[in-house]
């Protein structure tokens, strides 16, 4: 980086001195630079541990899933049943028999779909009782979740470097307004004591 484009970082940070920065100016800079690295060293490490923790919850789940839940073939006996909109093309809801994985029949309410016909097939998941259950949760949704997880967690460390720079910044700014008022009214005083009239 060239010597001008340094001298211009140094300054834009606020580290280059100056007449015109004061002493609260400069307390404010090297607070928020050491607030900012806390958050950079804090946030890595509380975003891998928490996005950790996500994903093995997540891994655990997929596998107690799995394991629980099995694919089954559904044989549709009867059409429109509850909260059926009476079209002839979609139906709301299908009655519909199929066994459980110890071997038992059931029978109960599925889904419907369109142009669907008593004596179809299709395939649904059931638990270990054969009841009819969600399908088991995707791998994808446990590096949705794991990301999550550690963007909340990154953030999370940041809250309260950001929250005590606001802090920081709202008591400075009152020291340097107060500071601005002593100055006019020693700005005020003076030129009253020089006035010629």
């Amino acid at each position: 980086m060239s010597s001008p484009g340094r001298r211009t970082l140094r300054r834009r940070l606020g580290l280059e001195r100056s007449p015109l920065r004061r002493p609260i100016d400069r307390i404010q800079r090297w607070i928020a630079l050491a607030l900012l690295l806390f958050t950079v060293a804090a946030a890595p490490p509380a975003a891998l541990w928490c996005a950790g923790l996500a994903h093995d919850a997540g891994t655990r789940a997929e596998r107690a899933e799995r394991a629980s839940r099995h694919q089954v073939t559904a044989t549709v006996t009867a059409v429109g049943g509850v909260g059926s909109r009476g079209d002839r093309y979609v139906h709301e809801t299908v009655r519909a028999t199929w066994t459980a994985p110890g071997g038992g029949a059931r029978e109960g309410t599925l889904p419907g779909w369109r142009d669907v016909r008593a004596g179809q097939t299709t395939r649904i998941w059931v638990d270990a009782r054969g009841q009819v259950a969600p399908r088991p949760r995707p791998h994808s949704r446990t590096v949705t979740d794991t990301v999550y997880a550690g963007v909340a967690a990154a953030l999370a460390a940041g809250a309260p470097s950001l929250l005590g720079y606001l802090l920081l910044r709202r008591r400075c700014d009152r020291r340097r307004d107060a500071m601005w008022d002593a100055a006019w009214a020693r700005m005020d005083a003076d030129a009253g004591r020089n006035h010629p009239f």
